[in-house]
């Protein structure tokens, strides 16, 4: 089961590597979104579950998180590893889900 997590998040960040790149060879990633992000899973006391088992999709739902109308969340894995929600963080605009906080 781990071996197909991995899988599912390698094609994850896949996906939102092409979407990134596509977006802006130029841009700059967006670090200040990723420290806020990583600010709200330490103030909701997430961190280190998050950081060892990843964040159930559902848990980011009910902190305000979104999925943007282009992203099939049926094809990402769930829970989301920390690599994931870090990269898509800095994503910015190109990312899988939208951030209240960025």
């Amino acid at each position: 089961m781990k071996q197909f997590t991995a899988v599912l998040a390698a094609a994850a960040l896949a996906s939102l590597g092409a979407v990134a790149s596509a977006a802006s060879a130029t841009a700059a990633p967006d670090t200040g979104c990723q420290k806020a992000g990583l600010k709200t899973l330490i103030g909701a006391g997430l961190i280190d579950d998050v950081a060892q088992g990843g964040l159930p999709i559902s848990t980011a739902v009910a902190l305000g998180v979104a999925p943007r109308a282009t992203t099939d969340v049926s094809a990402l894995p769930d829970p989301l590893p920390l690599s994931v929600i870090l990269a898509d963080h800095r994503a910015g605009s190109a990312s899988l889900f939208v951030y209240p906080w960025c």
